[in-house]
């Protein structure tokens, strides 16, 4: 007998992350996560895998170790684990087994780090708290006023920042001396060793409109630098600027000879890099070199907060990296000289994760799927021949099996619009199925061809779910994914609606049964539509942003992310802000809300739940508003355990209260 993906799944599944193969790829290092039912804690481990003969051992036995890491020798492995006062540090362990030993004791702890080739130092990425005040005299229980500096003070999931950045260190794999590389009124992160070692290439915002632009650049600093133990300033000297003509920077990686760097990166002046990049080849005093088109977006994460996957630039000319098109992942192989990029491997799967060895002939990358949350695959790049390596959640998704997926694409304005629709597992054509479409975030997000646990807790549930990539959504090329600039809820609401119309004709789907989700640019959408059309007849709105006047002054990226977005700032664009703010429209909306909102959320503030929630109360309106304490704009994926069961569980509540009755 099977069971349907309850909320409580988030107590279930196990993750698998932060893969790291042996220099000579013959054992797997990896991160096997769980959330601890009993004591509401999440948990994670270094696991440590044969590759040839498939044994797998828990290596560490820590509470949340992350981030393995081989020596350039393969026999000692680095990692992250909180020290005593819960900052995560580096601690290394022979690769054999034995007592790990803290390496680094930062005082913000570290957030990454990387091996030197010769494995004599480690590169770390550390927060650098700000100064604590001066001492006063007063007692600690007495309140004292903030000062603040700058626009971004603050940031989602890592709260307060003040005068607190990330810079790089050097840290003695010996005996923990350490110095820092670099200093500043700004973040540096994302370092990356020389082939010599001998210098550093690393990502900085420290532009001097780096308070109001999300612009980051590529830099390359010597090495070498004094001990900040023993009374030194950051010391690798003057970074020099290497991306010079370029607007924002994800990832770097040097070539082979250490004359030139590959960064995924981005030359459009409204563009960010998380929404399109492409792969560029730089050095000082030419022009950047782009090497790939539209039709592939580089993989890039938000460092420092998650590191990204190896990008690799091998002797012999070939370039490994992890590449998106139209919500699929792929591994592809470029080459400079002759311009060339073709696929790998891959397609049907969202890759966030890959490990190369030492000479590029295996991989492991780390790919949910539609029936899989998540698992590890080792490729063979000789011979092309792929293996799972895990299969975490085997047991759990046999009692509770996955929803089914099925993926069409439309014509609307000139685009082809490509969407998902997930099924019950015990879906019977014969019969008519509520119907919810789910939509994503950024604007510039996507979904994939990949498990996603709010669609898949509806669908296994006992309805239809829909999921669109409308116009705005990455992976579809640069025109695709800005056409929603200072257009939101113009065109792809549109493309959105005509999804809608397209699967409410089918005979299994009840028209009068429709509900709709979103969550942070979701759920604006999911506002604007409850405000735009009453054939909707529940909604859930999951961290949204109702009020865009009130948005661009509260929200951590109002400045940096708004203008692009929205055409200006307020006194630029204020009639517009207030014309594109489904708040405008609340008088128009029928069905029932409910609102849903982390109280820590810097992103999308919780005033903007607020204020649309007493507007819709004052105005007579069904809606219920449901606050998560503690919890910032990323707490679906990164939060408290109930937290985000609570989200589930409230979800799945109000659909099957108002739509999974047949008489609703």
């Amino acid at each position: 007998m099977t069971s349907p993906i309850a909320p409580d799944v988030i107590y279930k599944l196990k993750n698998v992350g932060d893969p790291a193969l042996s220099p000579d790829g013959s054992r797997l290092a990896y991160a096997l996560s769980w959330v601890d039912a009993e004591k509401m804690e999440g948990r994670s481990r270094i696991m440590l895998m044969d590759l040839e003969s498939g044994q797998t051992v828990e290596f560490t036995q820590g509470t949340r170790d992350g981030a393995p890491k081989f020596s350039p020798d393969g026999q000692t492995l680095g990692f992250l684990r909180p020290d005593d006062r819960d900052k995560r540090q580096v601690w290394l362990m022979g690769a054999g087994g034995g007592e790990a030993r803290q390496l680094t004791s930062l005082a913000g702890g570290a957030s990454d780090f990387s091996w030197s080739p010769d494995g004599a130092r480690l590169l770390v990425c550390a927060d650098v708290p700000e100064d604590s005040p001066e001492g006063d005299g007063l007692p600690e229980s007495v309140p004292r006023v903030t000062e603040i500096h700058r626009i971004r003070y603050r940031y989602d999931t890592l709260g307060w920042r003040g005068d607190a950045h990330f810079h790089l260190f050097t840290v003695n794999a010996a005996d923990g001396k350490t110095s820092q590389l670099t200093d500043g009124d700004w973040d540096d992160y994302a370092g990356a060793w020389s082939p010599d070692g001998s210098r550093v290439a690393f990502i900085s915002g420290r532009r001097d409109d780096r308070d109001i632009y999300a612009l980051t650049e590529a830099y390359v600093v010597s090495a070498s630098g004094p001990s900040i133990q023993s009374g030194g300033g950051a010391g690798g000297g003057t970074p020099e600027l290497w991306s010079e003509g370029l607007r924002g920077v994800g990832a770097l990686a040097w070539s082979p000879d250490g004359d030139r760097l590959l960064a995924a990166a981005t030359d459009v002046p409204t563009g960010m890099v998380s929404w399109q990049s492409w792969l560029y080849v730089i050095q000082p005093g030419h022009e950047p070199q782009r090497i790939t088109d539209d039709s592939i977006k580089p993989f890039v994460s938000f460092p420092p907060m998650n590191p990204g996957p190896s990008i690799r630039w091998q002797e012999d000319g070939r370039i490994l990296f992890l590449g998106e098109r139209r919500g699929e992942s792929y591994l592809f192989e470029a080459n400079v000289d002759d311009g060339g990029v073709h696929e790998l491997y891959g397609g049907s799967r969202q890759t966030s994760g890959l490990a190369l060895d030492r000479d590029a002939r295996r991989a492991v990358e780390l790919s949910a799927s539609p029936s899989s949350p998540g698992d590890l695959l080792l490729l063979d790049l000789d011979t092309g021949a792929s293996k799972q390596l895990t299969e975490v959640n085997a047991e759990y998704l046999a009692e509770c099996p996955p929803a089914t997926m099925e993926k069409f694409t439309f014509e609307r304005g000139g685009f082809p619009i490509e969407s998902r629709l997930w099924f019950p597992p015990d879906f019977d054509p014969s019969r008519q199925y509520p119907l919810v479409i789910d939509i994503h975030g950024g604007p510039n997000g996507a979904f994939y061809d990949a498990f996603a646990t709010v669609q898949q807790v509806l669908a296994t549930a006992g309805c239809l779910v829909l999921a669109v990539n409308p116009r705005g959504s990455s992976t579809y090329g640069d025109g695709f994914m800005t056409a929603v600039l200072e257009d939101w809820g113009g065109e792809d609401y549109l493309d959105l609606m005509a999804a809608v119309d397209l699967v409410a004709e089918r005979p299994y789907v009840d028209p009068a049964r429709l509900g709709v989700h979103g969550y942070s640019y979701g759920g604006f959408m999911t506002s604007w539509t409850l405000g735009h059309t009453d054939r909707f007849v529940a909604g859930v709105v999951g961290a949204p942003c109702t009020d865009l006047y009130s948005m661009y002054g509260t929200s951590d990226i109002g400045a940096s992310f708004g203008e692009v977005q929205w055409g200006g700032t307020v006194a630029d664009a204020a009639q517009e802000l207030l014309f594109r703010s489904p708040i405008t429209y609340a008088g128009n909306v029928t069905a029932p809300v409910l609102l849903l909102h982390g109280e820590s959320d810097y992103r999308c503030p919780i005033s903007q739940s607020e204020e649309y929630y007493t507007l819709l109360k004052r105005l007579g309106k069904e809606v219920e508003f449901v606050r998560f304490p503690g919890s910032s704009h990323s707490f679906t994926r990164l939060g408290h355990p109930k937290m985000r069961e609570e989200y589930l569980a409230r979800t799945l509540g109000w659909f099957q209260k108002h739509l999974f009755n047949s008489d609703a």
